[in-house]
C-alpha cells in the first residue's frame, strides 16, 4: 500500500523537496516548530538538503542492510538531545529529489544503533509513497 506525503518546503528551482509523511505529519511538524532552536535547525538542514550539499553531521544515509535502501536521517543537536527525523528519498519521473522526513525519532542514546532503531529504519525502507 502506497503511503501519502503532503510538501513541505522545495528549492528555488524546483529540483529537490522536503516533504512530510502525512500520517506522522502532526508530530513531526509539531517538532520542527517547537521553538526557535528547532526551526533554527531545520532551517539549516533543510537549506543543506536543498542546495545538493553533503554534511554527514547534520544529513546522511542510514543504509545498514539491503531493507533501508534510501534512508536517511535529519539528525537535530548531535551530542545533546541527538534527536532523529528518518527519512526516505525518492527521486520523481520528472527528476525530481524528494526527502520524505517519515519518523521523528527523539533522544538517541547511542552512537551505534540499537535494536529499535533498526526496526525503524527498516520500516521507512519499505515505504512506498505516492507523490
Amino acid at each position: 500500500m502506497k503511503r501519502k506525503c503532503k510538501i513541505l518546503i522545495s528549492s528555488k528551482n524546483g529540483k529537490k523537496a522536503i516533504y512530510l509523511d502525512e500520517e506522522n505529519s502532526a508530530e513531526i511538524y509539531a517538532y520542527l516548530t517547537r521553538d526557535n532552536r528547532h526551526k533554527k535547525k531545520f532551517k539549516f538542514i533543510s537549506e543543506i538538503i536543498l542546495e545538493g550539499h553533503k554534511v554527514p553531521d547534520v544529513y546522511d544515509k542510514e543504509e545498514i542492510n539491503s531493507k533501508c535502501k534510501d534512508v536517511t536521517a535529519m539528525k537535530f543537536f548531535k551530542g545533546q538531545d541527538n534527536d532523529r527525523i528518518y527519512c526516505k528519498e525518492i527521486h520523481t519521473l520528472t527528476g525530481t529529489h524528494i526527502v520524505v522526513a517519515a519518523i521523528l525519532y527523539e533522544k538517541k542514546k547511542t552512537q551505534k544503533l540499537n535494536k529499535e532503531q533498526i526496526a525503524i529504519i527498516e520500516k521507512v525502507g519499505g515505504y512506498d509513497y505516492e507523490v
